[in-house]
């Protein structure tokens, strides 16, 4: 079923942190959406068939959200709401060390910021008797709003280490987003067998005379262990992303069958992608 999230809640209280966050589940994140909008995305939503509008979260104004409420009454979705809060002197100083301006007086509806704030709060308790979650960001770290957002949207563990499999070849120079490279030219070549030399690691042959060397067998034996361990440990210290170079010289045959290999090795038990920049 596909959802919808709405994140809200007093400005400065730390909409655009909660929002990264959730980013990193896997949402599609939009800030300051038009509530006149709506029905045109919630169509959107309906008619696609793809995973990139599965998981929608926008990002909106207090003071807009009486005007999503009643776009969305009449709609097959019942967004989830996530109010973000803080206390009026912690809010003000935010705004004084980061010296940005209030959207309510940019929208001229307050004059001061103090008069901004006041305003936002009493917009926020009238939704506090709504089905809400509130989070109140006064003392709260980054690391212990993702830890009350995993919960809120019951975000487990499977999908908390995002990888991407990236095959490359060296001649083309090291990808810059490497986190970690599996250099896999010690392994046997097929650009040397004439029938596979003008195939790549995406066709059945090629991936056969690769996958079934002993020396790749033995390779990849050595290379899972090392991957368990770091991924349980990137994991544990709360890292979002990885990003696993596989290279060979030209990245056609072994590098793409190494990322093949270890995408669908990993993608149950994580949330993987996979790409080929050489095949592109």
């Amino acid at each position: 079923m596909k959802k919808l999230l709405l994140i809200s809640g007093i400005s400065g209280a730390g909409k655009s942190t909660a929002a990264n966050i959730i980013e990193d589940m896997g949402y599609t994140c939009i800030d300051q959406y038009p509530a006149e909008l709506i029905p045109d995305l919630l169509e959107l939503i309906k008619k696609d068939d793809s995973i990139k509008y599965e998981k929608v979260a926008l990002s909106i104004g207090i003071s807009d959200l009486d005007d999503y409420f009643d776009l969305l009454a009449n709609s097959d979705f019942k967004p989830q709401l996530i109010l973000l809060d803080a206390n009026k002197e912690t809010i003000i100083n935010r705004y004084k060390f980061t010296r940005r301006v209030h959207p309510l007086i940019v929208s001229n509806v307050a004059a001061t910021l103090e008069e901004a704030v006041d305003i936002e709060m009493s917009i926020f308790n009238k939704f506090k008797k709504k089905n809400v979650h509130i989070i109140d960001t006064d003392v709260l770290p980054p690391k212990e709003l993702k830890n009350k957002l995993d919960k809120i949207l019951q975000y487990d563990d499977f999908n908390n280490l995002a990888i991407t499999f990236e095959s490359f070849g060296y001649k083309n120079g090291v990808p810059d987003d490497a986190d970690v490279i599996l250099d896999v030219r010690m392994l046997e070549n097929p650009f040397y067998v004439p029938k596979l030399k003008n195939k790549n690691g995406n066709d059945k042959p090629v991936r056969e005379y690769v996958l079934n060397s002993k020396l790749t067998q033995r390779y990849l034996k050595k290379t899972i262990a090392y991957l368990d361990f770091m991924f349980k440990a990137y994991d544990n210290e709360e890292k979002r992303h990885l990003t696993i170079c596989v290279g060979c010289t030209g990245g056609q045959h072994r590098s793409v069958t190494i990322a093949n290999y270890l995408y669908a090795y990993y993608k149950d038990k994580y949330m993987c992608y996979k790409t080929h920049r050489e095949l592109k």
